[in-house]
């Protein structure tokens, strides 16, 4: 199946309604990913546009620049901001009755948040990945929510493999020199090299306005492309009623203290 394939998606209000939120976990439930159109306000989105814009001028030690020197733009990430930049809490908060249903859980805690800004004219891609084997973390109940501040077109939009969240896991690499830092290699399963056959996997992806948003499941294989414009993403990391952390023999990314807290958005 063909990047042509038709996606799920769903315009709603900063609110979705019940049946709204039905649809959309039924979609999640088959393809591991769908979009949100307008979740978020205009005000709540201004204040996360200032909030970024803050975490670049004041990066926090986890900050990695993520292309390389050679490259005309810039792609900046860094990481577990929230306690700085409040909008990030406050956006997690706004956003977790989705997560939940989507998830089918009944509470749900923020992870972390992460911050993916490439600048205009920024040629490095993101390669195809699972965001899940990265992490401390296992269970089914890991969820991510993408959202830009700026217009971001289908070409410099984030990409899935639909059904992909139903596993296996995937080797983790570095994006830049494809080491395996994190499993020993060999211990899992290769990611497929999608771009040499993309007519051979079900590619789902939108075009997004500021505001929108896509939820995926934390193996659902993704990728980006470079960007022609600026490209300003916070992504936040949701947590429900079976992901447990779990300790690791290596430095997990992002890097997590082992008693770090992380905030309820949602009791059970």
């Amino acid at each position: 199946m063909s990047d042509s394939t038709v996606p799920s998606e769903m315009s709603t209000s900063p609110d979705p309604g019940p049946a709204d939120l039905a649809q959309l976990a039924l979609d999640y439930a088959r393809d591991g990913v769908v979009c949100v159109r307008g979740v978020v306000g205009p005000a709540l989105l201004a204040r996360v546009a200032t909030a970024i814009d803050d975490n670049v001028a004041h990066p926090s030690p986890l900050a990695q620049v993520a292309s390389g020197i050679d490259d005309p733009g810039l792609f900046v990430e860094d990481f577990c901001n929230w306690h700085r930049f409040p909008a990030y809490l406050e956006l997690a908060q706004a956003t977790a009755a989705v997560a939940r249903s989507l998830m089918g859980s009944r509470s749900v805690r923020l992870y972390h948040d992460h911050l993916l800004v490439k600048e205009a004219g920024t040629r490095q891609p993101t390669p195809w990945h699972q965001d899940q084997p990265y992490y401390d973390v296992d269970g089914r109940d890991v969820i991510s929510m993408w959202l830009p501040v700026d217009p971001v077109p289908r070409e410099a939009t984030l990409e899935f493999v639909a059904g992909t969240h139903a596993g296996p896991w995937l080797m983790p690499r570095t994006f830049m020199r494809n080491e395996a830092k994190w499993f020993p290699e060999g211990s899992l399963v290769d990611v497929p090299d999608v771009e040499a056959d993309r007519d051979g996997f079900p590619i789902l992806g939108w075009a997004l306005q500021p505001g929108d948003a896509v939820f995926f499941h934390g193996l659902t294989l993704h990728a980006a492309q470079g960007a022609t414009g600026r490209r300003r993403v916070v992504s936040i990391r949701y947590l429900g009623d079976d992901a447990r952390r779990v300790p690791r023999q290596w430095r997990c990314s992002p890097p997590i203290p082992a008693d770090a807290t992380f905030p309820l958005l949602i009791d059970a």
